[in-house]
C-alpha cells in the first residue's frame, strides 16, 4: 500500500499549493489600473478586528484616459437607439475600440412597442441587448458598455463627462467619471414634446421605452380590475375605463388601433361586466397621420371610428390628475392618458457647447460632422443639418437614424484604414460621398387586420399607397424582417401566432 500513501501525500501537497492566493498577471493589473483613481490599500494583518467597523466609502473611478500608441483608436458612442446601435454594429472592431454610454443596455424596436402594451407581443421581443448587436463590447479588452448618462462634453480636450445610473429601492449614490475619445458619436435621441403644458410629466405616460409600455399595461389592467369591484360608481367606472391618447401621429394611431382591437377581441370576452364602459378617445390638433396620403387618412379615420375610437380635434390646455382641459374649455375625464405629440431636443442637447441647427438640434454638415470641433459626429433624432448646407431637417424617424448610423460606420471604417482614426489625425482626410437620405415610405397599423402602406418618397410625390388586409400583411412582414436578430424574429413570430390562437395575455405582473 506504499503507492497509496504516496498518492495521498501528492494530493495533499497539490491542494495546499492550489489554496494559495494567485497573483494577477501584469496584463490584468495594467487593465484595471486604467480605471482606478486611487491605489488599493494593503489590508492590515496584526490589527485587532473592530466589532463595529465603520462602513467604507464606495470606490470611485477616474474613467478612461487617452489611448496609448499601441492601443486601437477609441470610438465613444453616446446613446443606444437606432442610430447608435446601427453604427456600433457596422464599425470594424479590428480598427477601433468601442465604448457605449447609455442609461439602458438594449435597443428598443419602437415600431412594435405599441403592441406590447396590450399583450400582443412580450416586452423582450422588442428589446435587443447591445452585447448581441456588437459582441466586441463584452469580449474585447478595450471595448466597454457603461450604464451612465452623459452630463457634459469638453471637445477641446476630447473628453466626455458621465454619471452612473442607479435605481431600485435603495439606489447607490451615483458617481462621475470621464472618458477620453478619439472619435465621438452623439446619438442621444430626443425627448417627447409637451409644449410647456402643465401636468403632462406628472400624469401622462409617454410611449418611447419598454418601461413606458410596461407602465401603460399595468395601468390599463389595474383600471379594468378596479372598475369591476363592488361599490364603484357609474361615473367613476366610466372614468377609469376611458383611455385618452393625445397626438394623431403614427404612434398615437397605432396604439389606438391596438387598444381598440384589444377591447373588441379580449375585453368583451373576459371583462363582460364592464365591456360597455371602456372606450378610447384620440385627440389631435389637426389631421391624423398628416404625412400620409389623403386617401389613406380618410381610410384610417373611417376604420378607427368603426372600431370604436372617438376622434376629437382640439388642443390640450391643461392636464389634471383625472381630467384634461381643452382650449375650448371642454373637460375630458380619463383613467389612462398616453401622450404622443412628437419629439424635440433634450435639455442635455441644448446644453452642449456645439453648433445648433434650426429647431435646436445639434448641427451637422453633409458628412454628419459637427462644425468647428474635431472628431465629433452626431446622428439620429438629436442632429440636423446646419443652414449652410441648404438641406432641410430630416424627420425623427427610425429609418433616418438607421441610415445615418450605417453611413457613418462605413465612413469611420474608411477613415481608420486611411490612418485617421486617432484624435486630430483626420484633419487632412478628404471626405468624398456625403450622406443622402432617400425616404422609403411609411406604414401604420390600425388594428383588426388593417394597416396603411405609403411608399411615396415625399408627401407631394407619386408612388404606391394602399390600405386594408394586404397592407396589414405587408406591415407585419416588413417589420418581422427588420427586427434585428433572428432570436427576436422568432419571439415576435411566436407571439403573433400565440395571440392569434389563444388571445392576448391579460395577467398583470
Amino acid at each position: 500500500m506504499s503507492w497509496f500513501r504516496s498518492l495521498i501525500q501528492v494530493s495533499a501537497t497539490t491542494a495546499r499549493s492550489s489554496a494559495r492566493p494567485r497573483i494577477s498577471d501584469p496584463f490584468s493589473y495594467t487593465l484595471l489600473s486604467r480605471f482606478s483613481s486611487e491605489p488599493a490599500r494593503p489590508s492590515p494583518i496584526h490589527e485587532t478586528p473592530d466589532p463595529t467597523p465603520t462602513p467604507q466609502p464606495p470606490t470611485f473611478y477616474s474613467g478612461l484616459g487617452p489611448t496609448m500608441p499601441g492601443d486601437k483608436p477609441r470610438v465613444v458612442v453616446l446613446g443606444s437607439g437606432w442610430a447608435g446601435c446601427r453604427l456600433m454594429k457596422g464599425l470594424d472592431t479590428e480598427q477601433y475600440d468601442i465604448v457605449c454610454v447609455s442609461p439602458r443596455n438594449h435597443m428598443v424596436f419602437t415600431p412594435l412597442l405599441a403592441s406590447t402594451c396590450v399583450g400582443t407581443l412580450e416586452f423582450r421581443s422588442v428589446a435587443e441587448p447591445i452585447a448581441r448587436i456588437q459582441p466586441a463590447i463584452s469580449r474585447e479588452t478595450g471595448s466597454y458598455f457603461f450604464l451612465s448618462n452623459c452630463i457634459g462634453l469638453d471637445p477641446d480636450k476630447h473628453v466626455v463627462k458621465c454619471e452612473t445610473v442607479t435605481d431600485g429601492a435603495e439606489p447607490l449614490k451615483p458617481w462621475k467619471f470621464e472618458i477620453a475619445y478619439d472619435k465621438l458619436i452623439i446619438a442621444l435621441g430626443a425627448m417627447p414634446t409637451t409644449f410647456g403644458i402643465q401636468g403632462v410629466h406628472e400624469h401622462a405616460i409617454f410611449l418611447r421605452e419598454v418601461s413606458h409600455a410596461q407602465e401603460i399595461r399595468r395601468k390599463l389592467l389595474l383600471n379594468l380590475m378596479l372598475s369591476d369591484v363592488p361599490g364603484v360608481s357609474e361615473e367613476e367606472k366610466s372614468r377609469l375605463l376611458h383611455c385618452v391618447v393625445v397626438g394623431g401621429g403614427p404612434t398615437g394611431v397605432e396604439f389606438s388601433g391596438e387598444l381598440s382591437d384589444f377591447i373588441q377581441r379580449d375585453v368583451q370576452e373576459r371583462y363582460a361586466h364592464v365591456k360597455n364602459y371602456i372606450h378610447v378617445t384620440l385627440i389631435e390638433a389637426n389631421e391624423i397621420l398628416s404625412s400620409f396620403d389623403d386617401r389613406l387618412r380618410h381610410y384610417a379615420t373611417k376604420q378607427l371610428t368603426k372600431s370604436g375610437v372617438r376622434l376629437v380635434r382640439g388642443i390640450v390646455k391643461d392636464v389634471k390628475d383625472k381630467k384634461i382641459i381643452l382650449n375650448d374649455g371642454t373637460e375630458v375625464p380619463y383613467g389612462l392618458l398616453v401622450w404622443s405629440t412628437g419629439v424635440g431636443p433634450s435639455p442635455l442637447v441644448n446644453s452642449l457647447p456645439l453648433t445648433k441647427s434650426p429647431g435646436g438640434r445639434i448641427g451637422v454638415d453633409e458628412w454628419l460632422r459637427v462644425p468647428d470641433v474635431q472628431d465629433v459626429y452626431s446622428i439620429g433624432d438629436c442632429s440636423g443639418f446646419v443652414e449652410s448646407t441648404g438641406k432641410p431637417t430630416l424627420p425623427a424617424l427610425a429609418q433616418v437614424a438607421e441610415r445615418q448610423g450605417k453611413y457613418l460606420a462605413n465612413l469611420l471604417n474608411k477613415i481608420g484604414k486611411a490612418g485617421g482614426g486617432r484624435a486630430n489625425a483626420a484633419r487632412e482626410y478628404k471626405y468624398e460621398e456625403p450622406f443622402v437620405y432617400k425616404h422609403l415610405g411609411s406604414m401604420a397599423t390600425l388594428g383588426r387586420y388593417k394597416a396603411l402602406v405609403d411608399l411615396r418618397q415625399s408627401k407631394a410625390g407619386k408612388g404606391v399607397s394602399m390600405a386594408g388586409f394586404f397592407s396589414w400583411f405587408v406591415w407585419r412582414s416588413a417589420y418581422l424582417t427588420r427586427v434585428i436578430s433572428w432570436r427576436n424574429r422568432f419571439y415576435v413570430a411566436i407571439n403573433w401566432l400565440t395571440t392569434f390562437v389563444f388571445g392576448r395575455d391579460i395577467s398583470r405582473i
